[in-house]
């Protein structure tokens, strides 16, 4: 009877470090600093309840909304949503050529939102896979605490509809696709999804 030998893949001429084998990686090899820098902006940011209780997203919503009422004010926002857009036109265009290389709509929704940090820094709830995505309209907590301190008179059905929808309809006509964005739902969610 023949013996069972073990055969072992050959190491390329590497000599095994037993202990490498079992180290385990987090992927933020080299990024120790940023990471550390990171995890402390989220302590002291979760841990501000200066006037109410602050979200990761908050300086990002507050920087939204200045803008947006500014425009308000000086009755441009059209305007501003127009720039927008036209700012994020070689973007855009860039992610048109690949959709027609590719054939895959999908690519518009995953440039929209899921490799976007500008969208999922901002809505923190941000889901969806295929053909449709869906988060919560990120505005309510701020503008409710600056609201009563008449910093902003906006409302999220105002932003909604004279800001998200316009910007989002304007980057996808320039990415060549069709999208159908939601009004603003129950506990305020928003939908987007491809339209064939």
């Amino acid at each position: 009877m023949a013996e069972a030998v073990a055969k072992v893949p050959p190491h390329e001429g590497k000599k095994s470090n037993v202990v490498d084998n079992y180290k385990t990686l987090s992927g933020f090899e080299g990024y120790e600093t940023e990471l550390g820098q990171s995890i402390n902006v989220v302590l002291k940011m979760l841990s501000n309840h200066a006037g109410y209780a602050h979200e990761m997203n908050d300086p990002l919503v507050k920087a939204h909304l200045m803008a947006i009422q500014f425009a308000k004010n000086n009755g441009t926002l059209a305007e501003y949503v127009e720039h927008d857009v036209k700012t994020m036109l070689p973007i855009n265009k860039r992610m048109r050529q690949i959709i027609e290389k590719t054939g895959q709509k999908e690519i518009a929704l995953v440039g929209l939102f899921d490799r976007t940090a500008c969208h999922y820094a901002l809505a923190l709830d941000s889901t969806g896979t295929g053909k449709a995505r869906t988060w919560t309209s990120p505005f309510k907590t701020v503008l409710d605490a600056a609201s009563r301190i008449g910093q902003f008179d906006l409302t999220e059905e105002e932003i909604h509809e004279h800001w998200t929808k316009p910007r989002l309809y304007g980057y996808a006509r320039d990415m060549g696709v069709e999208i159908r964005v939601s009004d603003l739902g129950e506990n305020r969610k928003i939908t987007v999804e491809l339209v064939d």
